[in-house]
Parts: structure tokens; sequence; C-alpha cells
């Protein structure tokens, strides 16, 4: 997975505005002339804590991060401002990836009811690889004067990152926040964004911190020491029973948040695997191609096929809807429940499977249905999918589904002069696929106590606007807007086309059935035909199911 951003400059600029037919609904925001009574924070309903305040947001690029935003902007419309950490890239400059974050499809129902969100998005030039995150002066002071919550999104999430990399992202930086938010004065909530694998070695997770194996200070200062390579040859042992550098290094950032910011005003937030939204701001939306989106690209495509897996191990998806209400709810708790100087730190199980479980089955029936009604465009083969854990098994179904079909369509394109590509293909997608094949063999206990006391202790409101409650998605639904999601807004696929991709797959099963027709009768003309047993009844009758089919 990419590293997601943060990062900003000095100014900020206007994004040009736009409109949509069906905005999504809002809170609106009361009269600036108008006198709010002073509520006592036990009663602040969400969007009254945020009001007039500042938010500091690490990776607002990435996937979470753009629906934090927009959740925020729209269910919050009297916030003072949030500051974007955001670096240049790719040769765009802070202030112009601000407008194209702004220029987002989840952002039209927001500009419908807020024209000028965009200026309460205001861009700081940096990078949390940097001491100070590399903040110009006068943007260090504001953000050290005016922030009330910190959201730390940004992270590594790439399962194959170096470690040192992966050290520097994801417990340095978070290190380095820490630091900062000592010195905000008006500091009422740091929400730390882990994750449910943080500690995946333990079949029973609760919500607290748990010790690691190796102290993450000797361990950051022994790694600073050594060369890349040295650290590469040493990363299996350290690593021990973790499946990635990810979830290692993500464990090391909760232990020392416990240790060096135990008495700030603390949350850490931990989704399992987020996917495409829900409901808001947009039903399937989805714009990152990691975690479980490979698979629906991979399968719709039909170039995945088969995997390793347990139908009857729990899928632990939260819809990114869901971590985005739970980060901005979890920041007006912990203001709540903080004792200054005390300690507060809270951790929340953002997880869906304890209440409303998913299986991998479940899932591998419900996308191939939702292929066969709304197929990819030029899809290799029609879509289909078999977990299984059986070593035997799956070599079988590998070699089948997979690595023969590509050396036949590579040996056909060399017959045509042109260049062979489906087994180079088809040998990164078993590699990105073998980093995931740890979490669909697994499974895991997640309690969400602290979640559920957070949920009573919100009012009907919030409860409806920020919503929470994951026993209320309907997979089959989800998965089938996942899909249509994916296509729109990832692949970029015009929906308009979809009578001509459902050509394309009758094209496709009519070429299924052909083959597998063609290879039954060499089959029976190989193998049962001159068997000795080819006079016998069974055989007789595959002779007239063979002509039948011919």
């Amino acid at each position: 997975m990419e590293a997601t951003d943060n990062m900003e400059g000095e100014n900020m600029e206007v994004v040009a505005e736009g409109r949509l037919n069906a905005p999504l609904p809002s809170r609106p925001p009361q009269s600036s002339n108008a006198t709010s009574p002073v509520v006592p924070p036990s009663r602040q309903t969400i969007d009254h804590f945020y009001r007039k305040r500042f938010v500091f947001v690490t990776g607002a690029s990435g996937f979470i991060g753009k629906v934090l935003l927009e959740k925020l902007l729209r269910c919050c419309p009297e916030i003072a401002g949030i500051f974007i950490l955001m670096r240049p890239k790719k040769g765009r400059t802070p202030f112009q990836r601000v407008e194209d974050l702004c220029a987002s499809p989840i952002f039209k129902g927001l500009r419908e009811v807020q024209p000028a969100f965009n200026e309460k998005l205001i861009a700081m030039q940096g990078d949390v690889n940097e001491e100070d995150f590399g903040l110009h002066s006068d943007n260090l002071r504001r953000l050290l004067e005016e922030t009330s919550v910190v959201f730390h999104v940004a992270a590594t999430i790439r399962f194959d990152e170096p470690l040192k990399y992966a050290i520097e992202m994801n417990v340095i930086s978070v290190q380095r926040l820490v630091g900062l938010c000592r010195r905000m004065t008006r500091l009422k909530a740091l929400v730390h964004v882990s994750t449910a694998y943080a500690n995946c070695d333990r079949n029973h997770i609760e919500e607290m911190v748990y010790q690691p194996s190796l102290e993450p200070q000797k361990l950051i200062d022994i790694i600073g020491l050594l060369p890349d390579k040295a650290v590469e040859a040493m990363t299996p042992h350290l690593l021990k029973t973790f499946p990635n550098t990810y979830c290692f290094t993500k464990g090391l950032a909760e232990y020392c948040l416990l240790k060096e910011a135990g008495d700030l005003p603390l949350a850490i937030v931990r989704p399992s695997i987020v996917g495409a939204a829900w409901k808001e701001p947009i039903p399937g939306w989805i714009d990152n191609s990691q975690g479980p989106s490979l698979l629906f690209i991979a399968n719709g495509k039909g170039l995945l096929r088969s995997m390793t897996g347990h139908r009857e191990r729990v899928m632990d998806v939260i819809p990114v809807d869901f971590t985005a209400n739970l980060l901005i709810a979890v920041g007006w708790r912990t203001a709540r429940i903080y004792d200054g100087g005390k300690g507060s730190l809270t951790v929340y199980n953002g997880t869906s499977g304890g209440v409303n479980p998913l299986k991998w089955g479940e899932l591998e029936s419900n996308m191939v249905h939702s292929f066969a009604k709304n197929p990819l465009d030029l899809a290799f083969r029609r879509p289909k999918m078999i977990f299984t854990e059986h070593p035997l098994m799956r070599n079988y179904w590998s070699t089948v589904s997979h690595l023969l079909p590509a050396y036949i369509f590579d040996m056909a394109l060399r017959l045509v002069g042109k260049k062979p590509r489906l087994v180079r293909m088809f040998g990164k997608i078993h590699k990105a696929v073998a980093c995931i094949e740890y979490f669909t063999t697994h499974e895991w206990d997640f309690p969400a106590s602290n979640v559920g006391s957070m949920m009573h202790e919100m009012s009907s409101g919030d409860r409806e606007v920020f919503y929470l409650d994951a026993r209320e998605v309907h997979w089959p639904s989800y998965i089938e807007n996942y899909c249509l999601g994916m296509k729109k807004f990832l692949l970029k696929e015009d929906l308009d086309n979809l009578p001509r991709a459902r050509r394309h797959q009758r094209r496709l099963n009519i070429v299924r059935y052909a083959f597998n027709t063609v290879l039954l009768a060499v089959i029976w003309r190989f193998v049962i035909a001159n068997s000795r047993l080819a006079g016998g009844t069974v055989h007789r009758t595959l002779y007239c199911l063979t002509i039948l089919l011919l």
C-alpha cells in the first residue's frame, strides 16, 4: 500500500466551485450573529465540540483522510479550519494538491451545501519524516497556538515495506508528533490511527496496548546504525510471528504512545480491513487499490480465480465511513474524559466481525455474483473465486486457473508477433496476493466495549449522523456497491458501457463452454475410449454426454 500524505505550505488557494444534483445531508451552520449558549462538556454534541476549533490532520490525501475531511466539513459546519500537512509530489505543490483533493468526487455533495468549503482547508507544506514535520516557522507557530484536535492518519501501509522505512514512517513520525503536541497550547485530543492487526500475533486482542517483544527505542537506535542490507537480513528474525513490517511497526508505535504520551489527551483507533464507503459520502466510493480492492480488481478482470484462504474464517472489514465517524467521535470523547495531566489513553477497536461477521466464503460468492451482474470492461476470463487451504489443491488451481491460461495466451501473442505479458502479470498478482494470505487463513477476536460505551454516551442525533453500528450493514448489497464503486471511481470505467461489458462476458461464457466441450471430447478419445472399462455402463453414459455436448 502507498504511504499516505500529510503536509502543507503557508497560504491556501480556492478551488473552483461545482454543483451536484443530490447533495448529502449536513448539519446547517448556526447564524454567526447568534450568541451560542455555554454547553457543559458532558452535554456537548459532537458538532458543537468542533465549533470554532482548528483541527490538524496528517495523511489527509489518503483514503481515510479524504473521507475524514469531508465528514468534518459537512457535519461540523462551524469548524474553524483544518490544517493539512502536505508535501510536494509529482511536480505538484502542496497548494495544487489541495486543489486536486477538493476536486475529488466525494466533495461534490459538500460543495452543493457549502460552496466555499475549501477555504477551511489550510495547506501546510511539510513532511512527517522531518523534525517538526519540516514546517515553516510561521506555520509551526500557528499550528501550536491554534490546534485543538489532532488526527494522525499518515503512515506507510505497504505490507512489504523495508523495515527501516516502515519504522521511520510509522514509529519515529509518531514520536515527532508527540513532541509537537506537547507544545500545543489548546490541545484537547490526539487521535492516532493504528490497525486492528497491530497485535496480530495474538488471537484475542483487547482494547489495550500490548508490550512488544522489542523495546522500540532500542530497535530504532540499532537500526539507525546499520546499513539497509543488514537491516533487510535481520528483518525476518525481528518480525518473528508478525506477517509484515506494517503490523509490526504499528504495534511499536502504540507502545511508544503509551510510554511517551500517556499523560496527554490520547486515543488510539484500530480499524480492521478498511473497505469502500457504505453510505457516505457516496455508496461504494473507493480510491485505494490495496487490500481487498486488489482481490476485487483481479477477480473482476478474471485474472485471479483462486488463492489460499479459509472460506469459514471471518473477513473483518469495516467501511471507510464508519472509520471516519469513529475518529471524529473519539476526538469528542477524548476531550470529555481527559483529566488534565493524569492521562486518558483509550483504545477503540473499529471492527465488524464481533457483531456482523462476513466470511471469506461469503465474499467469494457475493463478489462473483456482483461481477456477473455488473462486469468490468474487457475482462480476460469470466469471474470465479475459490479459497482453499490445502497445498495440493492450491497448486492445482493455481496451475489450471492461472499459469496454464497465461502460457497459452502468451504463446498466441508470440504467434502474432506481439510481446507476451500475461505470465509476468500473474507473477505480480501472485506476489501481491501472497502478502494478504495471512489474513485469509487466520481469524481474530476484537472486543469493542469502548466503542459500545461511547455509542451509549452519544446523543440520538449524533448516533444517527456519526453512525458506528456495523450491524446495520447488509453485506451482499455492500459488496455489490463495492464492485460498482471500484469500477467507477478506481478503474474509471463508464457505467453506461455496462451493456457492452455484459455482451463481452456472454462471449467469454461461450468460449468457456466450447473449451470444456473440446476438453471432454479429448479426454474421452484418448483416455476413456482406450480403457478396458470403455464398454461399461459408466463410459457409455459419458460417451452419450460427449455426443450431446458436441
